[in-house]
């Protein structure tokens, strides 16, 4: 799996926007432009780890702004984007991802698809960026002796793009590319990236996937929240666990006397693990394997309940809220009706909703297929989440 970094660059001061607070700090359908933008990277299936670069004087409004979220520590930009940008990939040393993203953090309407083409299009060893053709007709101008602007000719525009955030690149070459440019200023990473002769690329951008530098374009994006209709979405889970030794059972984070235990590399808690991939499943994240893959040591006899809390971090931070879940456990024993009341409360608090809109229930197959013969226990869960 490739090892996808991202840097956000968020420690810019916002003069064309005005006010005290800079504009990756200000509200926005209720949250902080700059967590809309942690977020969506946050959730991406494709993406092991993100980072922002902020100022020295933001400490307290991104701790409010980032808490909760499954980030790296910040750090501390410098005078210039550029500046800025080297810090960060300076920090990404001992994180030693394969490409890194640069995304500037007052864009928080990026999407997964933008993300994906920029991760698949530097996975293959060139600089990738979003953008979209220029389709205004554009005229080159000149200051007359009275101060008016008077045209001087008609531009070609089938060659003109506009570019976007996130940019990709093999992460050692941007590296190297931005210590060569050091003390030089250019426009964006691309332009470093091209002056150091790493070939870039232009995928598909998205036309919502606006920077907000004035304080008008903060309006208008006030109004394309206040203008969207109201997003519910449910998913899905499903899981397995076989039967092993043991003397308990792990379900909803309960442990429940049995016989038997479950195989898996974690505590095998086949309930919380459908669960998780549902609450994945609602941002399309990917599921539990890519978030916590098997191969890796460090989830060996982990709690479940930390898969859970994982992907409602990432919900929080997309501004969701689960209305309700619903959890079918799929066995001939054990029996959880002694449990039920138990596993209930515990899910409320691990999702942080009311117990009435938690359901935790058992059935079985009529004797039929694996669970019927007792080889182990199957669960599913739904979960509808609002945003």
């Amino acid at each position: 799996m490739v090892k996808c970094a991202v840097i956000i660059v968020a420690a810019g001061r916002g003069h064309r926007f005005g006010g005290e607070i800079p504009k990756q700090y200000r509200i926005l359908g209720g949250q902080a432009v700059l967590r809309r933008t942690l977020g969506i990277f946050c959730a991406h299936p494709s993406v092991t780890a993100v980072r922002a670069v902020i100022h020295p004087d933001d400490e307290a409004l991104y701790k409010a702004a980032a808490e909760g979220l499954p980030l790296l520590p910040p750090v501390h930009g410098g005078e210039t984007r550029q500046d800025s940008v080297r810090l960060g990939l300076e920090s990404l040393k001992e994180e030693a991802p394969d490409i890194v993203l640069i995304h500037d953090g007052a864009r928080p309407f990026v999407d997964f698809g933008v993300i994906s083409r920029v991760i698949a299009a530097a996975s293959n060893g060139v600089g990738a960026v979003p953008a979209l053709p220029v389709t205004d007709t554009v005229k080159t101008a000149v200051k007359t002796a009275d101060g008016t602007l008077k045209i001087e000719k008609t531009v070609d525009r089938s060659a003109l793009w506009r570019v976007q955030t996130p940019q990709g690149f093999p992460y050692e070459a941007l590296f190297k590319a931005h210590q060569q440019a050091k003390g030089r200023e250019l426009t964006d990473d691309a332009a470093v990236a091209e002056e150091a002769g790493l070939p870039v690329i232009l995928v598909k951008g998205a036309e919502e996937n606006v920077k907000i530098t004035t304080a008008e374009d903060l309006e208008r994006a006030e109004e394309r929240f206040a203008s969207e209709t109201h997003d519910v979405r449910t998913a899905t889970g499903f899981d397995v666990h076989k039967f092993e030794e043991g003397s308990f059972v792990t379900l909803c984070n309960v442990k429940v006397p049995h016989d038997k235990g479950l195989n898996g590399h974690s505590d095998a808690d086949v309930a919380l693990h459908a669960l998780t991939d549902a609450l994945l499943g609602t941002i399309g994240s990917g599921d539990i394997g890519s978030h916590f893959p098997p191969s890796d040591d460090k989830w060996k006899g982990a709690d479940s309940a930390r898969f859970v809390e994982y992907a409602m971090s990432l919900i929080r931070g997309l501004g969701g809220k689960v209305l309700n879940a619903d959890v079918t456990l799929i066995c001939e024993r054990p029996k959880i009706g002694a449990y039920r009341l138990q596993m209930t409360e515990r899910l409320s608090e691990l999702l942080n909703v009311s117990a009435s809109r938690i359901s935790v229930k058992a059935t079985t197959t009529e004797k039929l297929g694996f669970t019927g013969r007792k080889e182990g226990i199957a669960a599913q869960a739904c979960v509808t989440v609002s945003f």
